[in-house]
């Protein structure tokens, strides 16, 4: 299992690069565009990155800090860290509308987490334990 241990160090180029893109991508929106369609997609594009990468660094630092058996695959950071810049970005297109209430946050927020939970376990009972060689025969 040590072998197979994930450092910070294969994220960091992807994390750099979403939060340079995602975050300067939206101010260049904000900035330099005029409200239409478009420049709107563009925004919660640019959302979605910016938002995933700078979550990247904190979902794997509560991984190392709280660690699971078995420990987090690097598949399993980068689809939580995805899963904030979604709900960041479904909150900000909800509140287009007018539509963002502490429920919605927290409704929201509650099915992400209760999607994520069973994506875990569903994980989980489909793990399989590796034979060892001399058990094989």
């Amino acid at each position: 299992m040590d072998s197979k241990q994930i450092t910070f160090k294969s994220y960091l180029p992807s994390a750099i690069t979403l939060i340079l893109l995602g975050w300067g991508g939206t101010a260049s929106v904000l900035y330099f565009s005029l409200p239409f369609v478009w420049s709107r997609w563009a925004f919660f594009v640019f959302i979605i990155m910016g938002l995933t990468g700078t979550a990247l660094p904190i979902v794997f630092y509560l991984h190392k800090r709280f660690p699971d058996n078995p420990p987090a695959e690097s598949n399993v950071i980068i689809r939580q860290s995805l899963w904030v810049g979604v709900y960041g970005a479904t909150l900000a297109w909800l509140q287009l509308g007018r539509l963002v209430t502490l429920y919605v946050i927290l409704g929201l927020a509650g099915g992400l987490v209760a999607a994520e939970y069973f994506i875990r376990i569903r994980e989980k009972a489909n793990r399989r334990i590796p034979l060892a060689d001399d058990e094989s025969s």
